[in-house]
């Protein structure tokens, strides 16, 4: 009789930049194991990320950001309830905790799985994670979130990868193809940049009134549509950020997730700073100027060596909780002009 298949359970509920970040390890996974069945738990939000993956078969959508707010309700502990029995009955063999969060690890160890890897203690958010694991893994050596991710499969008989062998199956859609094909038709068809001013918290954005002035000065040796993305409740800044640049050449545009993937992999640039956007540029390999703060963009930042990375070198932190938050400092406008102009004489050279 052939040996059964070998069933993954993969962890990673979000965010948008995470989940893109551990794409390669699973690709990695599903190559090297083609007969492998490989489920993904992930939050509902993120789920579209995975549409069209061939390397995932099965997607376990949660929503543990709902249950925690209403956990008093016995329709969330219901809820609760037939996750948790779903996934013990889907039978898994492994299960790889690449979030490296108390719930993330608990939800390997409700698997039943019988091999649950995760991350040694020095390379967890939260160390209390790793006594659900059966074997924990140490990056040493690896910088870039994304070679840490690798180090989860190397066990399974992935190789070391190179960064321009990574791949990430993000989805495609044909109506929102055409839907970004009529955006970009409405001005010209005229070559643009993204700009994404937003991020997850105040720390590692960029003042609002500096892509203003950027935008200004933009306006005057940059041909092409300036399009501004966000999310829905950073419309009300991106509408102050194109008031006060006076650009005839700028607009905001409201994208889903699929539909940003397809407008991002046309554009010329992509600005912005640690955000779950840029990684999609990132992966889609859109030439990227990127401006970074408390975080460090060795760890996870772009990966192309052609793309230009603005780090102002503050104390490093991956905290959003901070007594006086205050926007990014130190990063001028003619800096990151001057990193536009060369990123896309790059791009044109």
């Amino acid at each position: 009789m052939p040996e059964p298949r070998q069933r993954f359970l993969v962890i990673r509920l979000s965010s948008i930049g995470d989940i893109v970040h551990a794409l390669p390890a699973v690709a990695a996974l599903g190559e090297t194991l083609p007969d492998a069945e490989i489920h993904w738990a992930v939050e509902s939000r993120y789920a579209a990320l995975l549409d069209g993956n061939p390397f995932v078969h099965g997607v376990v959508k949660l929503d543990t950001l709902a249950w925690r707010r209403r956990l008093a309700s016995r329709a969330v502990v219901k809820e609760i309830v037939r996750a948790i029995r779903a996934i013990r009955e889907a039978r898994f063999d492994i299960a790889l905790d690449f979030q490296g969060l108390y719930k993330s690890a608990l939800i390997a160890r409700l698997s039943r799985a019988r091999m649950r890897l995760g991350f040694a203690e020095n390379w967890l958010r939260e160390p209390a994670a790793g006594v659900f694991y059966t074997e924990r893994v140490a990056p040493r050596g690896r910088q870039h979130v994304i070679e840490m991710n690798l180090t989860l499969v190397e066990r399974f008989g992935v190789r070391h990868m190179h960064r321009e062998s990574w791949r990430f199956p993000l989805p495609q859609d044909p109506a929102d193809e055409k839907h970004v094909e009529r955006l970009i038709s409405s001005f010209g068809g005229r070559e643009f940049m993204v700009i994404n001013p937003g991020g997850g918290w105040m720390s590692k954005r960029w003042a609002p009134e500096s892509y203003a002035e950027l935008m200004r000065q933009l306006e005057a040796e940059f041909p092409g549509e300036i399009l501004l993305t966000g999310s829905p409740n950073e419309e009300e800044m991106i509408q102050g950020i194109i008031r006060r640049s006076g650009s005839s050449r700028a607009r905001s545009v409201s994208t889903t997730i699929v539909q940003f993937i397809a407008l991002v992999k046309r554009a010329s640039l992509f600005l912005g700073g640690d955000t779950g956007p840029l990684h999609l540029a990132a992966a889609l390999r859109t030439p990227i100027v990127a401006i970074y703060g408390p975080t460090d963009p060795a760890r996870n930042g772009p990966f192309s060596e052609d793309d230009i990375i603005l780090w102002n070198r503050e104390p490093t932190t991956y905290t959003r909780r901070a007594g006086r938050p205050a926007y990014l400092p130190g990063i001028s406008v003619q800096s990151v002009l001057e990193a536009i102009r060369k990123r896309l004489e790059r791009k044109h050279g």
